[in-house]
Formats: structure tokens, sequence, C-alpha cells
């Protein structure tokens, strides 16, 4: 991995798909109905009081982003005019969050929730539980605090007393004895902690058995007459998993990622959008995590993380070149090819040839770096093409040439 960057491929989903997700292995979780418009809304609504006798409802706008609530898009409705109203005031909006673009994200879709915080024998109590993968040891880990339905790293920063682990040897897997810790440390006794203790159990099983790189539950509930369930859900599935799970795959919403990363992959090619100057095409995940830290010593800023693979001819060049050019802030781009199975005189060939068809699209200088079987030659096919492309052989040689066009 990068000493500067760590690119995760990941597909994050919605709330209501994650609680689907979550409830399919027991977990318990604010029981809910997703609607598209206002009249859906109401549907949904009396749907749910058949089902679940709720008379109060929570209107939740569907996006991928957290902090909904503090940008206006989750609201308590107390009866069926209220949902209605509620609803078309949230589908549609660009809701403003913390972790959305400063325009925001357009809401396509609200779920509808039953309300859990009923009065009853004792006080409703809000936790907060993550299950993630501590890279420094090579563990999974459980994350909670008795301060749920609140920002984790405010609690971490002010209160880092408050936020308990469990670390988790992934060939023991969860033991019970962990499971009763979280309990014991979240202060439950008689029927919630054997509630939690079961929650804490069905909601690893499901970390583990959908291949996820993230739950995060805020808030965790304990209800007035002791039930612990999920009234939110944040899952993240690791992408490199999804060939195992056909039906999560087809949870994607494209709406809710950059058009860019979606042409990127609808064109077989690995990239992550990032917030530099300098356009990145590289082949091999690590010779491109390499290139990023070149980019930065050199003064710059990657603008993307691109794989084109093992294939890159001129239409596949071309392709990446036109979606690294999408990006107005790109000053330069980098290509750093290691020719192994595909020879550097051939892609040397694919980039003069991409270069001609693009003519006046290219306008930021290009340095190629080609090492590997034939190199020389394709130095040699890029330096007599009569373009306006930098060749190097070196790595510090490429690493000046990026600074030189940054000037």
């Amino acid at each position: 991995m990068s000493k500067s960057y760590q690119i995760n491929q990941r597909m994050n989903l919605h709330e209501y798909q994650g609680k689907e997700i979550l409830s399919g292995f027991g977990v318990r979780v604010q029981r809910g109905v997703v609607a598209t418009t206002a009249e859906e809304a109401v549907k949904a609504a009396e749907k749910l009081t058949q089902d679940t006798g709720t008379q109060w409802y929570v209107v939740k706008a569907q996006i991928h982003a957290g902090g909904r609530g503090k940008g206006g898009g989750v609201k308590l409705a107390k009866n069926l005019d209220q949902v209605k109203e509620i609803s078309s005031q949230i589908i549609g909006m660009n809701l403003v969050t913390p972790q959305t673009p400063k325009e925001g994200k357009k809401v396509h879709q609200v779920l509808i929730a039953e309300d859990v915080f009923y009065p009853g024998e004792s006080e409703p109590k809000e936790y907060y539980m993550s299950i993630l993968l501590n890279r420094a040891k090579g563990k999974n880990m459980i994350m909670y605090s008795t301060e749920g339905g609140m920002d984790i790293e405010a609690v971490a920063e002010k209160t880092p007393h408050l936020i308990f682990t469990e670390e988790i040897d992934p060939e023991l897997g969860l033991l019970p004895f962990q499971a009763r810790n979280v309990a014991f440390n979240l202060g439950l006794e008689g029927e919630a902690f054997k509630e939690m203790v079961k929650f804490v159990t069905s909601l690893y099983k499901a970390y583990i058995a959908s291949d996820a790189n993230l739950f995060e539950i805020n808030p965790v509930l304990k209800t007035s007459d002791n039930k612990i369930l999920a009234v939110d859900a944040k899952v993240t599935i690791d992408d490199n998993a999804l060939y195992r799970h056909k039906d999560y795959a087809e949870l994607r919403d494209t709406r809710e990622e950059r058009p860019i990363e979606v042409e990127a992959k609808a064109a077989g090619l690995n990239y992550v959008d990032l917030d530099g100057n300098v356009g990145c095409m590289v082949n091999g995940a690590g010779l491109a995590m390499a290139t990023m830290d070149l980019i930065k010593q050199a003064g710059g800023e990657p603008a993307n993380f691109l794989d084109v693979g093992g294939t890159a001819d001129a239409a596949r060049v071309e392709t990446a070149f036109r979606i690294i050019l999408k990006d107005p802030n790109v000053k330069a781009i980098l290509v750093n090819i290691f020719g192994g199975i595909v020879r550097c005189d051939r892609v040397a060939q694919g980039i003069v040839d991409a270069y001609k068809n693009m003519g006046a699209d290219i306008k930021v200088p290009i340095i190629v770096r080609l090492q590997g079987t034939n190199a020389e030659i394709a130095k040699e096919i890029i330096d007599k093409s009569g373009l306006a492309v930098h060749s190097a052989i070196q790595f510090q040689e490429a690493a000046d040439k990026v600074k030189e066009v940054l000037k």
C-alpha cells in the first residue's frame, strides 16, 4: 500500500438495502418501506401501520452520505398528511450534509420507517456500533460506544474513554465472551443484555458472510421494552467479492456515484477520482500507487487512480485519455507502463494513435514512461512521432518532467 494513498474498491448501499441484508441474517432492524413519490410514501405508511401497528413514521432521505438529519433529510411525521407533505419536500431536493459535495446530492427516494421510540417500562437508549478491518493487526474489530446517535469522530476526540473495541481473530471468529463483553461495557443487564449478545453475534455473522468492508450502525437502539435493533445501517461491500454476491451487485445505485467513475467502470477501467492536478494512466495497481507517490514528490497531486490493466491498445488508451481529461483540474498526464506481457512498443504505438485520433482534444502535456520489453524502441516511436509527448525511461526522469511541466 502506498504511504500517501489508500484506494478502497467498495460498493456503498442505501440504508434500506443495508437493513435488508442485516435482517436476512437475523439482525433486528427498524422496519420500513421505500417510496419514490409522496403518494407511494402514504401507501408505504399505511402498510407499515398494518404490519407493525406504528402510528408515527420517520421519513428518511436515501442517499449515500451520513449526517442526513442535520441537512433536513430525516423528519418525524405524526400522521399520513404529514407523511405526504414531508415526503414531497424531501424527494427531489438536493440534500446537503457534511459528507456531500457543496451542491449536495439529489434525493430520489425516501424510507418510511416505523417509530421505535415508543414509551414503555424503561427509557430508550442509543448506542454506536461498527464492524471493520483493523489493517494494522490483520483482525476484524467491533467498535462501540454508549454515545449513540452522535458523530463518532467527535466522541473519539472529546471523550475517547467512551469508545470500546473488540478485536476478533478471523480464524476463531467472534467468541461468545466477546459478545458478552460488548453488552457488559454498554451497561446492559437482564433481557436487554441477552438481546445485545444476540444482536452482536448476528451482526458479525452478517459482516463475514456478506464480504463487507464496513458495517456502521448509528444508532443501535435499546427500546423501552428492552429490544435491541438497528435504527440506521451504513453498509459497504467489497467490490472484489461481488462475483460471489450477484444479488448484491444488482443493488448498485449508479445515480449516487460519480459519473466519471461509472463511465470508466463500463469501459473496464479501474478508476478512482481524486482532487489533484496530474492525471495518471498506469498498468497494475501496485505501480499505480507508486506513481501517485512519484507525482506527490514532484510537487503535484494525483487527479485520479487509473489502472488500464494488461491491454493498453490504442482504443483503450484513447478511452483512458478522454476520461482523465474530463477532469478540468488536470494540468498534465503521466503515463507509466511496465511492459511485461504487453510490449512497450505496442503501448507506445497505441499512445501515438490515440493522440492523433484525439487531436485538439488534448490540451495538456503528456509524460510517458515505458519500462520493460522493447522500452528503447517505444521511446524512439514516441520521440519520432512529432507529437507533444515527453518520453522517459527512468522513474526519476519521469518525476523531473512532471515537475518541469507544472512550473
